[in-house]
């Protein structure tokens, strides 16, 4: 199966400090894939090159076949992003941050694809309310609308459950599982491995901003072990852990 993100020695300096490490990984079409690691491990970094919003320092990566480096805009209009603390435009109603997304990507029907999600996020009591006015939780509902209000190929999620009560919680881990069955595909990163592990069919488990493992759940199932075990054994015995 063709791969949809492809890297070969990512990698990103932050001065004297390396955030992501000669990274190589490849995402086939069709996969649900988490990227794991615990907080300051290089995910968001990896997710903002994959989406053309930082260069790397070194190494390449591809995403649905364009070089992010010499083409980030042609990546970000072919896939749907949820960045890390992204906020929507304080001045803008929800309502109007959902057709000024339609508007900036040539949508057609913006309108009804937004009453879709403020119906299926259960938001819509929200839509007229100004974006600085909403809870964080709000905040959150509507910046995964308009991530999926294109129906990209890929999207690319950093902590996609983030100040969602359980119940959202539900609803999206369901909704990011019918997406994937559809033909689509997801690159997402979380510290939370249970749900990693529920919903996800491969992951990299990355620290410190090194790739220490590549693999899938089934795998993990076939052999007795859960991934928070595998997870705390590998990240335990990293050397850049001591």
């Amino acid at each position: 199966m063709a791969a949809v993100i492809e890297t070969r020695d990512l990698t990103k300096h932050y001065g004297e400090t390396v955030a992501v490490n000669n990274v190589s990984l490849e995402v086939p079409a069709g996969a649900l894939y988490g990227l794991l690691g615990p907080n300051g491990s290089g995910k968001s970094t990896t997710i903002r090159m994959l989406s053309g919003q930082t260069r790397p320092t070194a190494g390449t990566a591809s995403v649905l076949g364009i070089d992010v480096a010499t083409d980030p805009v042609g990546v970000r209009r072919r896939i749907g992003i949820i960045p890390e603390q992204e906020t929507p435009p304080s001045f803008l109603t929800a309502a109007e941050y959902l057709r000024f997304v339609g508007s900036v990507r040539a949508l057609e029907g913006t309108d009804e694809a937004a009453d879709w999600w403020f119906e299926f996020l259960d938001f819509g009591d929200k839509r007229d309310v100004l974006c600085k006015d909403l809870s964080r939780g709000t905040r959150q509902k509507l910046m995964f609308a308009q991530a999926f209000l294109h129906r990209p190929e890929l999207a690319l999620i950093d902590e996609p459950l983030v100040n969602f009560d359980p119940i959202v919680q539900h609803q999206v881990k369901e909704f990011l599982v019918d997406y994937v069955r559809q033909g689509n595909t997801i690159f997402l990163s979380t510290h939370i491995l249970e749900v990693a592990e529920e919903i996800c069919t491969g992951y990299a488990i990355l620290h410190r901003g090194r790739l220490l493992h590549t693999g899938t759940p089934d795998e993990l199932r076939e052999t007795g072990r859960h991934l928070p075990e595998v997870f705390l054994a590998l990240v335990g015995r990293d050397p850049a852990h001591a």
